[in-house]
């Protein structure tokens, strides 16, 4: 009976059916890659063939756009020698880091200041703040180069003459011109990195604040210990979105300083020295190969910083 009995509690091991594998496009799956077909049409068109283009077009010299002659990396050899180059680097560097770090500190304390505010008064200064960020490049560009036109005549020079300052060369001095657009920067970045900065204070748990408070914390120690931590991830996202764009600087620099990067070659950055060996010295092959020695240092900052985010986070 003993042994019946085992014999009926026994299960037999179940087979496993895999799904079978879909042999034949659906319907549902033509109809999908028919919607899909256009934008992957536009990826490929715009995008992947421009960078195999580009990448192709590095390694030859060319004196129009379409270059015929394979010189190998004579074309990077020159760029990584040349001195504009690098001085062009060096401005990029000085103008980007400085509006990263005064960007993100700047807006996290202000959308600090906002989130605390009384409600009646946030939609206000979001309002505020983010009125920059709706304004062109093009448009901030003109507009600053009147705010600090170097005479009496700009706005900022008339009311440092009120406290007996002589007129400052703002983007006519050396020494003045990269600092004067890393505030143009701010003036026009600041609003947008508040407004992702208020939305991240949203998703802090009120539990850890009401905690640190029964513990006797300041306000001050609420910042520190519990939002700045708890941020800590977007903080860094916005540190590498921001790097990337300074990195990209064009725009503003070649309406204000024009081609050469004036005064004396201080607003040249990397894209704008990419712009004149390609368009004005019609020299495609250097500019090419500048552009993807540009995209190198691009991609090993951001996964730098992506790794020093994650280690931070273990840690």
């Amino acid at each position: 009976m003993a042994r019946r009995s085992q014999s009926s509690l026994s299960v037999e091991p179940t087979k496993l059916k895999l799904p079978k594998q879909k042999k034949k496009l659906t319907k549902k799956d033509m109809a999908g890659y028919l919607f899909s077909a256009p934008l992957i049409v536009g990826i490929v068109g715009f995008a992947l063939y421009p960078m195999i283009a580009a990448l192709i077009m590095s390694f030859k010299k060319s004196g129009g756009l379409l270059g015929k002659a394979w010189v190998g990396f004579q074309n990077y050899s020159y760029v990584l020698t040349d001195k504009a180059f690098w001085q062009a680097i060096y401005n990029t560097f000085y103008m980007g880091i400085l509006s990263v770090i005064l960007g993100v500190i700047l807006s996290f304390i202000l959308a600090s200041l906002i989130y605390n505010a009384r409600p009646r008064w946030r939609n206000f200064f979001k309002g505020i703040y983010f009125l920059p960020n709706v304004v062109s490049l093009v448009a901030t560009s003109i507009l600053f180069t009147f705010l600090f036109y170097p005479s009496h005549e700009g706005l900022l020079n008339y009311v440092l003459g009120w406290f007996g300052v002589k007129p400052l060369g703002w983007f006519s001095d050396p020494s003045f011109s990269r600092v004067s657009i890393v505030l143009m920067t701010l003036w026009g970045m600041l609003g947008y990195n508040t407004i992702i900065f208020l939305a991240a204070l949203t998703s802090v748990p009120r539990d850890l604040y009401e905690a640190a408070e029964v513990d006797g914390a300041s306000w001050f120690h609420k910042w520190w210990y519990i939002t700045i931590p708890y941020l800590r991830s977007i903080i860094m996202f916005m540190v590498i979105i921001g790097t990337i764009n300074g990195m990209k600087r064009f725009t503003d620099v070649w309406l204000i300083g024009g081609t050469a990067g004036n005064p004396a070659g201080t607003l040249m950055t990397g894209v704008l020295y990419i712009y004149r060996n390609g368009f004005l010295a019609n020299q495609m092959g250097i500019a090419t190969a500048a552009s993807y020695i540009l995209f190198i240092i691009i991609l090993i900052l951001t996964i730098l910083m992506m790794r020093f985010n994650r280690k931070s986070n273990f840690d």
